[in-house]
């Protein structure tokens, strides 16, 4: 059996070299009764938080909940 090859390194002049991927984006914390704005669903008012987890959000015809990373939800 042939042992594995180590991984190969980038030299920093390289353009595939990367130190280290950058960080992630804190999460947006959201309050009861902050206005909203949803890709998908429109405007709507948060009625319910679940720290660093959910929100649910009445937008008028529907209520979702939807997960964190709050991608396509913008506090307005």
């Amino acid at each position: 059996m042939r042992p594995h090859a180590a991984a190969r390194r980038s030299l920093p002049s390289s353009p595939f070299y990367v130190a280290e991927p950058p960080p992630a984006p804190p999460i947006e914390q959201f309050t009861v009764r902050d206005q909203v704005s949803h890709d998908k669903y429109g405007l709507g008012r948060v009625i319910a938080v679940e720290q660093n987890v959910a929100v649910l959000v009445d937008f008028g015809a529907e209520t979702r909940r939807i997960n964190a990373p709050y991608v396509k939800l913008v506090k307005l």
